[in-house]
C-alpha cells in the first residue's frame, strides 16, 4: 500500500514503513515536475511568476521610472559637488562616494534586474555572467550601506568635536575612509570567486551563495554592524541635542535681566560701570549667540541622520532579515521563498538608492540651491549666486 503526499512518499515493505523525501534523486523529481509544470523551474524548485502583457508593461514602466530617477538625482550629487567650489570640501567627499555607489546600483545592477523581473524571475544571462553579477550587486550595495555608516559616524565627530576631528579638513584622510569602505565591501564580495562559497547559477536560476557561514557573514558586515553604529551615533547626537538645549535654556534667563541692569547703570553716576556692564552684556549675548548656533546645528544633526536611518532601515531590514533566514529554511541548494515577495524585497531596498540624494538635498540648502539651477540649466554664476545667498542666510540668523 502506497499513499503520496506532497514531496513524501509512504511505502510498505516487508511489513515495516518507511518514509521517503522527495529530492533530487527521488522517483518523482524535480526535473519530471518541471515537464509537467513550465513555469515551475526545474533546477531549483522555484516558482516563477507568469505575468500578463499589462502585467508587464506595468512593472517595466515602473522599475525603469525608479532606475532614471535614481540615476538622476546621484548624477546631481556628483555635478553639484564637482561644480560648485562651496561644496567641494573634505567633508562632501563622502556624499559623492555615496553618489557613486548608488549610481552603480542604479547602471549596472538594476537592468538586469528588470529583465530578470519581467521573465517572472528567470536569469538569462549564463552562469558565467551570473556571478559577475552578484559581485556588482553585492559590493555597489554594500558600499552604499556602508558609506551611510561612515556618514553617521562623521557627522557625530564633526558636532561633538569640531577642533580635534580632522578628517573635515583633511582631503587625504577622507579619501583614506572612503577606499575603506570600498575595501570592505569587496571583502565581501570576493570569497564566491575564491572558493569558500559557491553562488548558485544553475540554468535559469542566479542566487547569492546560501553558505551558512559566508551568509552570516555577508549579512553581518553588509548591514548589521553598520546600521547597529547608525543606531548608536543617532542616539548619540540625539542626546548631545538634548543636553545643548538644557544648556541653551539656561543661559536664556539672565538675558532677561539684562536689560535692567544696564538701564539702572545708566542711572548711576559711574561711567565706567556702564561700560563695564555694557562689555559684559556683550560677552553674554555673543556667548549666546554661539550656543544657539551650536544647538541649531545638533538639533539639524540629528534630525537629519534620524531621517537617514529611519528610511534605511525601513528599505533594508526586511531584505535582509529574509536573506539571513533563507538558507535555514530552504536549505543551501536553493531559495524556496515566493519569486514575488523576494523581488519586491530587494527593490525596497534598492529604493533607498532613490532616496539618498532627496534626502541631503532636503536638509541641505546648498545641495537644494544647486539641483534648482542644475534642473533649470542655469549653469553660468551659479558660485556666485550660491555664495550670496549663503551671506543673506547669516545675515538673517
Amino acid at each position: 500500500m502506497m499513499f503520496t503526499l506532497p514531496g513524501v512518499e509512504l511505502v510498505s515493505e516487508h511489513g515495516k514503513d518507511s518514509y521517503e523525501v522527495a529530492n533530487f534523486t527521488a522517483p518523482y523529481s524535480l526535473q519530471e515536475r518541471a515537464a509537467a509544470d513550465p513555469v515551475h523551474n526545474g533546477s531549483c524548485g522555484e516558482q516563477l511568476l507568469e505575468l500578463s502583457a499589462t502585467g508587464m508593461v506595468m512593472i517595466g514602466v515602473t522599475l525603469t521610472v525608479i532606475t532614471a530617477i535614481t540615476v538622476m538625482g546621484n548624477l546631481l550629487v556628483v555635478i553639484a559637488v564637482c561644480v560648485v567650489k562651496k561644496l567641494r570640501q573634505p567633508s562632501n567627499y563622502l556624499l559623492v562616494s555615496l553618489a557613486v555607489a548608488d549610481l552603480s546600483v542604479a547602471l549596472v545592477v538594476m537592468p538586469f534586474v528588470i529583465v530578470t523581473d519581467l521573465t517572472g524571475g528567470k536569469w538569462l544571462f549564463g552562469e558565467v555572467f551570473c556571478n559577475i553579477f552578484i559581485g556588482m550587486d553585492v559590493m555597489c550595495c554594500t558600499a552604499s550601506i556602508m558609506t551611510l555608516c561612515v556618514i553617521s559616524v562623521d557627522r557625530y565627530l564633526g558636532i561633538t568635536r569640531p577642533l580635534t576631528y580632522p578628517a573635515r579638513q583633511n582631503g587625504q584622510l577622507m579619501a583614506k575612509m572612503i577606499l575603506g569602505v570600498w575595501l570592505a565591501s569587496a571583502s565581501i564580495t570576493l570569497p564566491p570567486f575564491c572558493g569558500w562559497a559557491k553562488n548558485v547559477n544553475t540554468a535559469e536560476v542566479c542566487l547569492i551563495s546560501q553558505d551558512f557561514g559566508y551568509t552570516i557573514y555577508s549579512t553581518a558586515v553588509a548591514f548589521y554592524i553598520p546600521m547597529a553604529v547608525m543606531l548608536i551615533m543617532y542616539y548619540k547626537i540625539f542626546r548631545a541635542a538634548r543636553k545643548s538645549g538644557a544648556k541653551h535654556q539656561f543661559a536664556a534667563f539672565p538675558l532677561r535681566e539684562a536689560p535692567e541692569v544696564a538701564e539702572g547703570a545708566l542711572q548711576g553716576p559711574k561711567p565706567a560701570a556702564v561700560a563695564e556692564e555694557c562689555a559684559a552684556l556683550g560677552r553674554l549675548l555673543r556667548s549666546e549667540r554661539h550656543n544657539v548656533s551650536i544647538f541649531r546645528r545638533e538639533q539639524k544633526a540629528a534630525t537629519t541622520l534620524g531621517v537617514i536611518v529611519g528610511v534605511f532601515s525601513i528599505c533594508w531590514l526586511p531584505f535582509f532579515v529574509l536573506t539571513t533566514a533563507r538558507p535555514f529554511i530552504c536549505g543551501v541548494e536553493c531559495s524556496c521563498v515566493p519569486v514575488w515577495l523576494e523581488r519586491t524585497l530587494l527593490w525596497l531596498g534598492y529604493a533607498n538608492s532613490l532616496m539618498n540624494p532627496f534626502i541631503y538635498a532636503f536638509f541641505n540648502r546648498d545641495l537644494r540651491t544647486t539641483y534648482r539651477d542644475l534642473l533649470h540649466c542655469r549653469y553660468r554664476n551659479i558660485n556666485r549666486r550660491l555664495s550670496a545667498a549663503g551671506v543673506h542666510e547669516a545675515l538673517r540668523v
